[in-house]
This record gives C-alpha cells, sequence and structure tokens, in this order.
C-alpha cells in the first residue's frame, strides 16, 4: 500500500490507537513484507485472497490498491477472485467482485 500509506496511517493514530498501528507497522508492513521469500506482487495477491475469505471488504479495497500499485493485473485481480469463489464461496468473491469493480472504476475516472 505503500509508504504514504503507512505515514498516513501512523499520522492518524489516536492516542488510544497508536500501539496496534505502531505494531501493524512494525510487524506487518515492517517485518513481514520485507521478507525475501515472497515478491510483493505475490504477498498483494494472497492479501486479495485472504481478505475475501475473510470478507474484510474494508481492508480488501485498500489492499486492492496496493496490489495495483504493485503491479497486480486487472486480469489478475479477476482470477484469484475467482479461485477464492471455489474454496471461499460465492457470497465472499462477489463481495470483493463488487468492491474491486468500484476501485476500478474511480481509478479509471481519474486517469
Amino acid at each position: 500500500m505503500g509508504a504514504a500509506h503507512v505515514e498516513r496511517s501512523l499520522g492518524q493514530a489516536t492516542e488510544f490507537s497508536r500501539p496496534i498501528q505502531e505494531l501493524v507497522t512494525e510487524y506487518a508492513w515492517g517485518n513481514v513484507w520485507s521478507r525475501p521469500g515472497l515478491d510483493i506482487k505475490t504477498r498483494s495477491m494472497l492479501n486479495l485472497a485472504l481478505l475475501t475469505a475473510l470478507n474484510r471488504p474494508h481492508q480488501f479495497e485498500g489492499h486492492l490498491r496496493g496490489a495495483l500499485n504493485n503491479g497486480v493485473t486487472e486480469q489478475q485481480i479477476q482470477e484469484v477472485l475467482l479461485q477464492t469463489m471455489i474454496y471461499c464461496g460465492a457470497a465472499a468473491a462477489l463481495e470483493s467482485f463488487r468492491v474491486a469493480e468500484t476501485v476500478l472504476q474511480e481509478i479509471r475516472a481519474q486517469e
């Protein structure tokens, strides 16, 4: 999702939410995303599948934007969502398709 997103998230943290935001930044964005075992494009596609499986549309939207920034194509996003439908159910995949379509339309309108 990029350094700007991480900085914005830290900047918007309240006194109450700061500890969790700092942990997420350190472990998720720092330690896990910087590991050498998977490239960021693969990590992004995994996140889209996992967030679909967990039915987390808000998180899915943010990670979809990040996946596009990381070089994931619209066709790859479509394939990831079709794959998740088989293993996670149609309702979860349909929700992610709905979110993806909205985001993709927004991005196309800005281009």
